[in-house]
């Protein structure tokens, strides 16, 4: 199993490494397309730039969906500032303090990109009395470019414009320990997982019970990334995405999240038991949360009016939505869980 998380862990590092703000996934959807362009799948992409994954199964009348988001927490130019730096507009939910300090990438309109640093306005403690105290707000937020500009309009004569893309770099690490530390393993842990997943199930000359979709999600982090394009066929409907650490909180970095509840109310209970047992017969620790402050691509599916059983699972995830780290247990025990799941037989109830 750990031999598996091992791979896995080297593509997580390759798919942080692309940026991928909701809104900007080209990249990394091409990439993927190329990643799997030689295996017998079927792939293809909706109308928002999602990809779509389809493995043919023995039942092609009842279908399976499992997803997971590739876009990631990041942000736009809202101002260029008259000093010549830039203020930024959020993409996706997190607080501002966790990215103060972050290196990060400016993606002009033409694909040129610049690097900068995101810093508090009063960031000096030689300068500004406030430097600790001032809240941590769009207002004082910014961008410090690394080019010599000191107006607004050097800035634009960069090709830097309001509504470029501003990603942040993930810094990401793998330690002896087993540990991977970087900023977006919420979700490319999973996509990672579901991508091996299949490559998997290639080279063991798997048929699958049911033709099986895999959704790789571009619009998650601003709420409707797997909330159209699902087959009519589908029954099942399996969120791969993240378990959440804190106070209070069930998951842990070692083992695999099966979600109960979150924001948006139950998962489906039948299927949450079902996987549940699955855990228990193949012997993957793992451990059912709620999640108070959370929403999943399955739970969009649901609100969008599609008539499906769904779930949700994945990796444990400490500092989720900030600098981030999950350890080779939870993926492996995640991707074990995924695996058993998608041979399994669907649930009557």
């Amino acid at each position: 199993m750990a031999h598996h998380a091992k791979e896995t862990m080297e593509l997580i590092k390759e798919l942080v490494s692309i940026p991928s703000p909701s809104g900007n996934t080209e990249k990394i959807i091409r990439f993927i397309e190329n990643y799997v362009s030689e295996w017998n799948v079927e792939a293809k992409r909706n109308n928002k730039g999602a990809l779509i994954l389809t493995v043919k199964g023995k039942n092609d009348a009842q279908h399976r969906l499992l997803t997971a988001h590739v876009d990631t927490l990041g942000a736009m130019v809202k101002e260029i500032k008259s000093d010549g730096r830039l203020s930024l507009s959020m993409i996706g939910g997190f607080r501002w303090n966790s990215v103060e300090g972050e290196y990060c990438e400016i993606e002009t309109s033409s694909g040129k990109t610049y690097t900068g640093t995101i810093l508090m306005h009063q960031t000096s403690v030689h300068v500004y009395k406030d430097a600790g105290e001032a809240k941590r707000d769009e207002k004082n937020i910014e961008v410090r470019i690394d080019e010599r500009v000191f107006s607004a309009d050097e800035v634009r004569e960069l090709g830097i414009e309001v509504g470029d893309f501003v990603s942040f770099d993930p810094r990401v690490q793998i330690t002896e320990s087993g540990y991977i530390k970087s900023r977006h393993l919420d979700d490319k842990v999973s996509v990672a997982i579901l991508l091996k997943l299949i490559k998997r199930l290639q080279d063991e000359n798997v048929t699958l019970p049911y033709t099986t979709h895999f959704l790789i999600s571009n619009n998650e982090e601003i709420g409707y990334g797997g909330n159209s394009n699902i087959p009519e066929e589908t029954v099942e409907y399996l969120a791969v995405d993240m378990g959440a650490l804190g106070d209070g909180q069930a998951s842990d970095e070692y083992t695999v999240s099966i979600c109960a509840k979150d924001s948006s109310g139950p998962y489906h209970y039948a299927l949450r038991k079902h996987l549940v047992e699955l855990a228990k017969t193949n012997n993957i620790e793992y451990k059912v949360d709620i999640y108070p402050y959370y929403g999943s691509d399955a739970s969009a599916a649901i609100r969008a009016g599609f008539d499906v059983k769904h779930a949700l699972i994945g990796a444990g995830i400490d500092s989720s939505h900030a600098f981030e780290r999950t350890h080779e247990s939870s993926i492996a025990h995640t991707e074990a869980l995924v695996y058993a799941y998608v041979l399994s037989e669907m649930i009557a109830e």
